[in-house]
């Protein structure tokens, strides 16, 4: 597959031709990538080019002042490229403001946050213009879980989990304004938030030691004391498509669909719920990861990921663990630094990451959390050997960015070599997926059956 059908096959592509912008450079294609959490827009030429942008509020529009290039008929059919379905932009206008000047104006859905941007060259793009679309009203992402959980209910059934003890349920008869809010109440129960009127919760008993008591073996399904949720993290996506197979399957495609299968699993589980960090084809920057599974209160954190080498002789299944110790082996080595560089692909706008999501990347690790992702990376193991080959009977450590979320055992799934044909068939396989998924979810049950969740107190 050459360059041009990897950045196509799958997203919304706009090739804006060859025309040359007035100091000699020439736009190469425009790309845009919407999802809920925020719609990115990228101008890709091969020269470096000049934006000014401002937003106006009302009614919400970005414009941006293109500085060197005239008007094209390729660029007036942005206006009907932009997709209905869209969470953040209406449409999208453009016209010649000034010579040597392209006005770019994006009418928006919502009121929102930009950020505008450039990269430099790497990997298989030139220079890009990237405009990051940011609604300001964000939904919180714990909050819509456990809203999400409470609408499985039958209807009929009191709209507080079935978890919950006894004395924090509704009285029969009329509610009172008094009535403690059901959502309120599993929110506190999950992140140790107050809520308006919450009922004394009952704690997981600990040892001294800070263990599971004997008596906290996993209740059966259904038993636990609060919701448990699985953060899933497929990795790449949007302007990262991954690694890519010799015949051409991208790897953010596999490993989103396999996410999406487990997903499933874990949500047919009655005391569990899987939250993705992407459920599209967008890019989401590692640091973001990591922040996304901390704010849901997530127990596990799952990165999904197919494995590739130079040669295709390499295969088998993977799994990783953070290390603070230096890397396991060279190869776990160079596996995490070609992983850590997702953000170089996908692009981050490295104005936007401060100093405090800059220490959090480096200096997040605890020995407890390494502890417990060595467990939790054991049992999935064992349960993948089952469907494929491993490629390393134990857990690999090494410096993963995206597992360093001190307080959630994190591990990193390399579920086969996508750059072996045999095992590129595999993974685009849907039975191999099925059987993928399966064995990682009796992974994650195997993890819990040893390792019961506990209470969660800690506020976020």
């Amino acid at each position: 597959m050459n360059r041009r059908d990897v950045l196509q096959s799958g997203t919304l592509v706009l090739l804006l031709g060859t025309q040359h912008i007035a100091r000699g450079a020439s736009i190469v294609a425009v790309r845009v990538w919407p999802s809920k959490d925020y719609t990115r827009l990228t101008i890709e030429s091969d020269g470096e080019i000049k934006a000014r942008p401002f937003f106006i509020a009302e009614p919400p529009r970005l414009a941006v002042d293109i500085e060197g290039i005239d008007l094209i008929p390729a660029l007036r059919e942005l206006v009907a490229k932009v997709k209905s379905d869209d969470p953040n932009i209406s449409g999208i206008r453009v016209g010649q403001n000034t010579p040597g000047v392209v006005r770019l104006v994006i009418d928006l859905k919502q009121p929102i946050l930009p950020q505008v941007f450039t990269l430099p060259p790497v990997a298989a793009y030139q220079h890009r213009l990237v405009l990051d679309l940011y609604p300001t009203q964000v939904a919180d992402p714990l909050e819509a879980l456990i809203a999400e959980r409470l609408a499985d209910k039958p209807q009929g059934q009191p709209h507080l989990d079935k978890t919950l003890p006894p004395e924090s349920a509704p009285a029969s008869g009329p509610v009172s304004a008094a009535a403690p809010d059901p959502l309120g109440e599993l929110i506190a129960r999950q992140t140790g938030r107050p809520a308006s009127s919450t009922a004394k919760l009952p704690v997981a008993s600990t040892s001294a030691a800070g263990k599971p008591a004997p008596d906290m073996a996993l209740p059966p399904a259904g038993k636990t004391d609060r919701l448990i949720i699985v953060a899933l993290d497929p990795g790449h996506g949007g302007e990262d498509p991954g690694a890519i197979g010799p015949g051409g399957t991208r790897e953010k495609d596999v490993v989103l669909q396999i996410a999406l299968l487990l997903a499933d699993r874990i949500n047919q589980r009655p005391n569990m719920r899987a939250y993705l960090t992407r459920d599209a084809d967008f890019f989401v920057p590692l640091h973001i990861r990591v922040q996304k599974a901390r704010r849901v209160a997530a127990d596990l954190f799952i990165s999904i990921h197919a494995d590739a080498f130079f040669t295709d002789r390499p295969q088998g299944a993977s799994v990783f663990a953070l290390s603070d110790k230096g890397a396991s082996s060279s190869a776990a080595r160079w596996m995490a630094n070609k992983e850590n560089s997702a953000d170089l692909v996908g692009g981050v706008n490295v104005k936007a990451k401060d100093a405090q999501v800059q220490k959090a990347m480096l200096d997040m690790s605890t020995t407890a959390q390494i502890n417990d992702s060595l467990k939790l990376g054991s049992a999935m193991l064992g349960e993948i050997g089952a469907v494929g080959k491993l490629h390393k009977p134990r857990v690999e450590q090494a410096g993963f960015a995206v597992l360093k979320a001190p307080d959630i055992p994190s591990v990193l799934v390399e579920t086969a070599f996508i750059s072996n044909p045999d095992e590129e068939a595999k993974l685009r396989s849907e039975t191999y997926q099925v059987q993928l998924a399966d064995a990682l979810m009796r992974g994650v049950s195997r993890y819990f059956a040893l390792n019961p969740p506990l209470a969660k107190n800690r506020p976020l």
